[in-house]
């Protein structure tokens, strides 16, 4: 079983790690507010894609797939709450001047970014779709699934969050930390791109 389940692993971790909505937000979020203040954001993230993965290996993606007014309302609302995000990133000054962005996301904030990504349900449906030989039925694969996908984005959003926390001990006038605030708004606004192509 340890052999057969790298390829799962390692399709985790490449998945988790590539930049996105999630990567964005942690890395925003380590440079204002340093790695210690991120975890609930971090962690509500990696649950929601655990849960996600887990959900779509018992099939609820395929739920999903067969209602497109549903898809299309988790687009919007996702849509919605993460220009909301870009917008408080973007316009948020050095940690210590920082009136906007006040305190850090929280566990729930960063579950519903992935409960609302319409890629992510995709990504759990093809997980599901391509490891399902791992497991004996849709329960052990969706808590497999759940597992690995959970493990690897808790891993992937941490290194993500150390980069954010690194790039904001570079940061020495205020003019530098609105640039960099502008860019991961911007980014971040980017990445709703990704939720609206097709799959």
């Amino acid at each position: 079983m340890s052999e057969t389940i790298i390829p799962l692993v390692l399709f985790a971790l490449i998945s988790t790690s590539t930049p996105g909505i999630a990567t964005t937000l942690s890395t925003a979020s380590g440079a204002q507010f340093g790695f210690r203040r991120s975890v609930p954001l971090m962690a509500g993230s990696a649950a929601g894609l655990a849960t996600v993965a887990a959900a779509g290996a018992a099939g609820l993606a395929g739920l999903l797939a067969a209602i497109p007014s549903l898809q299309l309302a988790m687009k919007i609302a996702g849509s919605l709450y993460l220009i909301w995000l870009a917008i408080k990133i973007g316009r948020s000054g050095p940690p210590n001047l920082d009136i906007s962005m006040a305190k850090p996301n929280s566990f729930f904030g960063g579950a519903g970014i992935q409960w609302m990504n319409p890629k992510g349900w995709a990504m759990g449906l093809g997980a599901a779709a391509s490891f399902a030989a791992l497991a004996d039925g849709p329960l052990q694969l969706a808590l497999l699934l759940g597992a690995v996908f959970g493990l690897a984005a808790a891993f992937s959003l941490s290194l993500w969050c150390v980069a954010g926390t690194l790039l904001a001990r570079l940061l020495k006038t205020e003019r530098q930390w609105r640039a960099l605030n502008i860019v991961l708004g911007l980014l971040l606004a980017a990445s709703i791109l990704q939720m609206w192509r097709p799959a």
